[in-house]
């Protein structure tokens, strides 16, 4: 995309383009790895809000350490350290650092919907909550994932992309924990690249920061929800909407985050690059779409089916699993493998079976450990 292709981008003429994002970005965060959300002012104290939060869900400071010259992550509101809870390595989310005696209401809210709803999720890849601190400061406790975010990761390694099997299994991670979320009424509304953290040794990915989370509501939900460059383009609005204002919107927003994390996965490239994140959300409300031309025809139909602009044509993360599962099963089956030596089956009938029928069914039992063996090696992630 050239700079005349990038101005056509543009929601207004490019001699207002200065005014016009300095109104937008007192609503909508500017760079890419912050939220859109309406935020009241930050000295702003609010002693009236009372936290509801189980005593079971709180654990006690003191057995916390933090190493606060080790951040592994930020946020608008927060900030992601190093720390030890039970000489166990945790991460540690402290909110509003620099403010903790002056937390804001909204952030409070925030933070007691994310604890809340942390709490309740049991899933392989869906980071575990440990627990939360309401002092000395507001923090969240989570397992710690070494392999940091894969948005760090795809920087690490770009241009190259991934391999396609790798790309396409941690994919299915993304998937089936947004298939648990929205089987239990939940919408994650953040669904990108540095909300996703990896393991160490980079096999198994797992789904964090639930700040916008939240139960999905048919009468309509405010707005404060994504960042733009991976905003459902129902979400998106070119005028600023008043604190509060609602928006009659569903869990197919995730569907349509999830598609540009899977585009950036098969390509290690971000999308609508070149683009300011306003005019990437706003280039989406028009219906444009990263380029598909040289990626697997399976990939292809489903990264359009996920981005459709009306989220009806959007599939369930039950549909997109099984996509992408099958996928990864033809993927294994057309890997170029010698087959395994078809083996006579013994007759479990004959009590008394001949030498020549007991080697008979040693080499079958050796030659199915062989099969087995090549299948799990076509499913790592190589």
């Amino acid at each position: 995309m050239d700079a005349r292709e990038n101005a056509d981008l543009l929601p207004f003429p490019l001699n207002h383009l200065s005014n016009t994002l300095s109104r937008l970005t007192s609503f909508y965060k500017d760079d890419d790895d912050v939220e859109h959300h309406h935020e009241e002012e930050e000295d702003e104290m609010d002693n009236s809000f009372v936290f509801q939060i189980d005593q079971n869900l709180l654990i006690d400071p003191s057995l916390l350490s933090i190493d606060s010259d080790t951040m592994i992550g930020e946020g608008s509101y927060s900030t992601v350290h190093k720390g030890l809870y039970q000489n166990k390595a945790v991460a540690v989310k402290i909110i509003q650092p620099s403010h903790a005696s002056a937390v804001t209401r909204e952030h409070k809210e925030k933070f007691q919907r994310e604890v809340l709803m942390l709490s309740k999720m049991d899933h392989e890849n869906i980071v575990k909550f440990i627990g939360a601190t309401l002092e000395p400061s507001l923090m969240i406790v989570t397992e710690l994932m070494e392999g940091k975010t894969l948005q760090k990761y795809l920087w690490s390694v770009r241009p190259q992309p991934l391999g396609l099997k790798r790309s396409i299994t941690l994919a299915l991670d993304i998937s089936r924990a947004m298939e648990y979320l929205h089987a239990n009424g939940i919408i994650h509304r953040d669904l990108k690249p540095s909300n996703l953290l990896l393991t160490a040794d980079r096999t198994k990915l797992k789904l964090a920061d639930f700040g916008l989370a939240r139960e999905e509501d048919t009468d309509g939900m405010t707005c404060e929800a994504g960042t733009l460059r991976w905003m459902a383009p129902e979400l998106y609005s070119r005028d600023p909407l008043p604190v509060g204002a609602k928006k009659h919107y569903d869990h197919k927003v995730d569907v349509y985050s999830f598609s540009l994390v899977l585009w950036e996965l098969l390509t290690n490239k971000a999308p609508f690059k070149g683009t300011h994140s306003v005019s990437a959300a706003y280039a989406a409300s028009k219906n444009v779409r990263p380029s598909v031309e040289e990626l697997p025809e399976e990939m292809a139909s489903l990264l359009q089916s996920s981005w459709a602009a009306d989220p009806k044509s959007r599939p369930e993360f039950k549909e997109v699993t099984a996509a992408l599962t099958d996928f990864l099963v033809t993927l294994c089956l057309t890997v170029e493998t010698k087959p395994p030596k078809i083996a006579e089956i013994m007759d479990r009938s004959d009590p008394s079976p001949t030498e020549e029928d007991a080697a008979r069914g040693s080499r079958k039992h050796k030659a199915s450990g062989v099969f087995l063996a090549c299948w799990e090696d076509c499913l790592s992630c190589d």
